[in-house]
């Protein structure tokens, strides 16, 4: 393993940085250590780690704003938000378990860094939506800074839009600035038994057309109720799921018209508060997923346009057998490919999954794979020619000798 480098301020690590650049080293960049297999692995002089960068440097609850330095658990910044009767609405999954890695390990640096987002993402954007300013070290060893506490604060290029995703290769995060949002007091979850993947997509498609205000619609697979930790209905149909919030009689009305309206007599389950909570953390998180749990298992994420992506789900299941776990009103996809063998079966069955997605119009990630293929796979769909040269350009303008989690998103950045 590499020597690691811990940081404990923003000074050393623009140091630690500076180093790096002096003695020709390279930087394996981590928050905490939770995703250790995502992205092409990395194979570099030193590991940065941001773990000793840790705490909430600003929180007005009033005003809707925190900041903290990257390295702080999500699992803290969760807790106060609560406190305050407010939350991350990005709803930033766990995937540590997905690695191996016990739950709870996450940064909030890592979340921004991967633009990691939960079942609320159709409704309420993406993670890059909620950072308001950053803090960072580029990999010219150079402090820099973009946006700040307020919505209106971006003048020129907003660079915390651009860091957001690009997974530690164009800088080091230091701190991150957040806008949070009000916690719904009441929860509940629609679950309807009884339809396939098809008539689950009618349902979505009618939930967020509807009067309900739903904030996440899902569809689960038959299997995936004997993986769920959450006690809801299992037998042999699937489930599409609706997640409403409010006050809680603006709540109760809405659940029971959507029951009534969608459910038209079939079988229905509804999970309260607590159990509401923990089923969309499971589906956010993959832990659904029927296969995932095989050793050398890839998974798959297969973003699409939401009324395209259950049809493009049964196109996968049909060439490759197993089930798939649709969320975000029919925009992701969750898909396990049990091992895939030899590296030239693992980039043949790539590049059918892709094909079938690019049909669609999205494209596909390999969250989880084993690292023999992930080092030659590319893992992040492939880029169009130009973009890709726009890719390189941004790579070589802020970190030109390539100091920072190289090869990471793609060979040869």
């Amino acid at each position: 393993m590499a020597p690691s480098v811990e940081p404990r301020d923003e000074d050393e690590l623009r140091d630690a940085v500076a180093k790096a650049l002096a003695h020709h080293h390279t930087l394996m960049i981590e928050g905490r250590g939770s995703k250790p297999g995502l992205g092409r692995p990395v194979a570099a002089d030193r590991r940065l780690s941001l773990a000793a960068m840790s705490g909430i440097t600003y929180y007005e609850p009033d005003e809707l704003v925190l900041e903290a330095w990257a390295g702080t658990p999500l699992a803290e910044i969760e807790a106060r938000l609560a406190e305050n009767g407010q939350h991350l609405a990005f709803e930033p999954p766990d995937l540590g378990p997905l690695y191996g890695v016990p739950p709870g390990r996450g940064s909030i640096g890592g979340a921004v860094a991967c633009n990691l987002s939960g079942a609320r993402r159709p409704f309420a954007g993406a993670a890059r939506d909620h950072v308001l300013g950053i803090r960072a070290v580029s990999g010219r060893g150079e402090v820099f800074a973009s946006g700040g506490r307020v919505v209106k604060n971006v003048t020129g290029y907003d660079m915390s839009k651009l860091l957001t995703g690009s997974h530690g290769t164009l800088a080091v995060l230091s701190r991150v600035t957040l806008k949070v949002l009000p916690r719904s007091e009441t929860v509940r979850t629609v679950l309807l038994f009884g339809g396939d993947r098809a008539k689950a997509a009618e349902m979505m498609a009618a939930a967020t057309a509807g009067p309900w205000d739903v904030s996440a619609a899902a569809y689960v697979p038959p299997a995936a109720a004997a993986r769920s930790a959450v006690d809801y209905i299992s037998g042999s149909s699937g489930a599409a799921a609706f997640r409403l919030e409010g006050s809680r009689e603006g709540v109760v009305a809405r659940t029971r018209d959507l029951r009534a309206v969608l459910g038209a007599g079939g079988a229905s389950e509804e999970l309260h508060t607590s159990r509401s909570r923990g089923f969309w953390a499971e589906v956010a998180s993959g832990a659904l997923l029927p296969g995932a749990g095989g050793a050398g298992a890839m998974i798959w994420r297969l973003s699409l346009p939401p009324a395209l992506g259950p049809l493009a789900a049964g196109e996968v299941e049909q060439a490759f057998g197993g089930e798939t776990v649709v969320d975000w009103a029919g925009g992701l996809v969750w898909f396990a490919l049990a091992d895939p063998g030899p590296l030239e079966a693992a980039v043949g069955q790539a590049k059918e999954l892709r094909a079938i997605v690019e049909k669609h119009g999205g494209h596909a990630t390999a969250l989880r794979a084993p690292e023999r293929v992930r080092a030659d796979l590319p893992v992040f769909h492939p880029e169009a020619p130009a973009v890709a040269a726009l890719t390189r350009r941004v790579k070589q303008n802020f970190d030109p000798l390539a100091v920072l989690n190289p090869g990471r998103m793609a060979a040869g950045l």
